[in-house]
């Protein structure tokens, strides 16, 4: 197991980073702080680029894959990142990602979430049980109601565990524009520190009333879908960046997609899904730098249409 010695230094990183690929804005920006932003309940300070694990941490403890992604967590925290976002109905990556984390030796460094997707109060409780143990933790920073399944009862079960110290934040999710009203409805009538839905160039529907009501409110945001799975992405494939992107220190078009989420004040931490090291530290980069303000991220729409 390794030790937190032996994780990656900034310089190691710089240039674990070069040799994947040709990151030049990180090794020019690579001592540019991390943006971060409150968590309203508290004011705890989280990063604004974290990583999600759904498709991408479904791997078993003994495959190749899981050096790949013990880079993935050391680029993650020695970027200044914390929040790792995952579930139970992700396949193995509760699992995966409390490994990770052991033999990391970076618990005190990382904001682990995961979720509860039950019904009905025991086997909410039985499901969270076994994501404190797949996580190897004592106490799970953030605990949300998976795709608002059966969100009343999960809520007070979440709760009760929250007074007795074994989670620290409390909170609801779901991914799909069309579940937004009903975000909003449960806002409205059930108290939560946090709330994840998706958000992206090509799914604002969240800033007609969602972000307003969080900015509002004091409900931090996780935002999931930011590359809307991959599809923005392809649309710009083998395009060169526009010589704009520099202007607001984007040096790439996945940084240009973060960065227009960023540009949301009520946004608190992006959560893209990654298996790669090269692309965890150019996630990284849309968090250092410069935003976009008003007429930039309208460029930003025109180049991904």
């Amino acid at each position: 197991m390794q030790t937190r010695r032996q994780l990656l230094s900034r310089s190691a990183l710089l240039a674990t980073v070069a040799a994947l690929g040709p990151l030049l804005p990180l090794l020019a920006r690579g001592a540019d702080p991390l943006r971060q932003r409150a968590i309203p309940a508290t004011g705890e300070m989280l990063p604004v680029i974290g990583l999600g694990t759904s498709r991408t941490h479904d791997v078993q403890l003994d495959d190749d894959e899981m050096r790949t992604l013990l880079e993935v967590l050391r680029v993650l925290v020695e970027g200044g990142a914390r929040v790792i976002d995952t579930a139970p109905s992700y396949g193995n990556a509760d699992r995966v990602v409390g490994e990770l984390v052991q033999r990391g030796d970076v618990r005190r460094q990382v904001f682990l979430a995961s979720k509860v997707s039950a019904t009905g109060r025991e086997r909410g409780l039985a499901q969270i049980d076994k994501s404190f143990e797949a996580l190897q933790t004592g106490v799970i920073d953030l605990i949300q109601v998976h795709n608002l399944q059966d969100a009343r009862t999960q809520l007070q079960l979440l709760r009760t565990l929250k007074e007795q110290g074994r989670i620290r934040y409390i909170g609801v999710t779901h991914y799909v524009e069309s579940a937004h009203d009903r975000l909003l409805e449960v806002l409205k009538q059930e108290p939560v520190d946090f709330v994840q839905f998706n958000y992206s160039v090509s799914e604002r529907n969240a800033e007609r009333r969602l972000l307003p009501y969080c900015a509002e409110h004091g409900i931090a945001t996780l935002i999931n879908r930011p590359f809307t799975r991959g599809n923005l992405l392809s649309r710009v494939k083998g395009k060169p960046l526009p010589g704009w992107a520099a202007d607001i220190d984007a040096g790439s078009w996945a940084q240009l997609l973060l960065k227009f989420i960023l540009a949301e004040p009520a946004v608190t931490t992006v959560i893209p899904a990654t298996s790669n090291p090269r692309y965890m530290a150019d996630n990284l980069m849309a968090g250092q730098g410069r935003l976009p303000d008003a007429r930039q991220r309208e460029l930003i729409v025109e180049a991904f249409r």
